[in-house]
């Protein structure tokens, strides 16, 4: 299989590097064996990026939910996190469809790819530091494949998917805050928007609202249109 590599201040990037088969997180992988014995039918492996190969917006979440992403092999696809999630893009123009089922259920993305933090289902969705460290090579990854295309606009859901981002990018933590509708001009010309994770505890709390959601993506499309 060729390999493609791509240098982007001082990463590299390597295009058939994908984490389908990753155990380097022994706790992660012990966990996924569990649940993949308890539950025959689901996915429970590393789940990788979807969407357009070439967008210019890059979601990332934290990690896989239990009987989401984890059941369905597609990020928040199948659970209630997603339901905002897709609403929201379809009604920007970014999905075709404004829900997701499963793999098969004919969804595409257009300008748009979604992934994850960490790429396997942590225990109680808490993964450990050393868990994000060592599954940030991949992120790193898909970054800066994300810059050397189309790339315009990174988007964090959660304070964890915020400062991975800015690990992957070598970019100090305190230079650039989390703060949900903060938007960050990076140093290497990317935008940084920060969201409250659509996750059922903040959607039903009211922490975030489908008018909050939407007005990051206001700001995304109108910056992305820009361009």
């Amino acid at each position: 299989m060729a390999l493609f590599y791509y240098k982007t201040k001082g990463c590299y990037s390597l295009k058939s590097k994908q984490p389908e088969n990753c155990r380097k997180c022994l706790r992660l992988a012990e966990f996924l064996d569990a649940v993949k014995i308890q539950y025959p039918g689901y996915h429970a492996r590393p789940v990788t990026a979807f969407g357009d190969a070439n967008p210019k917006l890059l979601i990332i979440g934290l990690a896989p939910g239990m009987h989401g992403a984890n059941r369905t092999g597609r990020p928040f696809t199948g659970d209630f996190a997603g339901i905002l999630l897709y609403q929201t893009l379809h009604k920007f123009g970014f999905a075709s469809h404004d829900v997701s089922t499963s793999v098969n259920d004919s969804l595409h993305l257009t300008d748009c790819r979604i992934t994850n933090a960490v790429k396997c289902l942590p225990p109680n969705n808490k993964p450990e530091p050393k868990e994000i460290r060592q599954c940030n090579v991949y992120l790193t990854s898909e970054i800066v494949d994300f810059m050397s295309g189309k790339g315009v606009a990174l988007l964090a859901l959660g304070t964890i998917a915020h400062q991975a981002i800015l690990m992957a990018l070598k970019l100090k933590i305190k230079a650039f805050p989390f703060h949900h509708g903060m938007v960050h001009t990076l140093p290497n010309g990317l935008i940084l928007y920060d969201s409250y994770h659509c996750s059922r505890y903040n959607t039903q709390t009211k922490r975030l609202t489908t008018e909050m959601f939407e007005e990051i993506f206001k700001k995304i499309s109108a910056d992305i249109s820009a361009q």
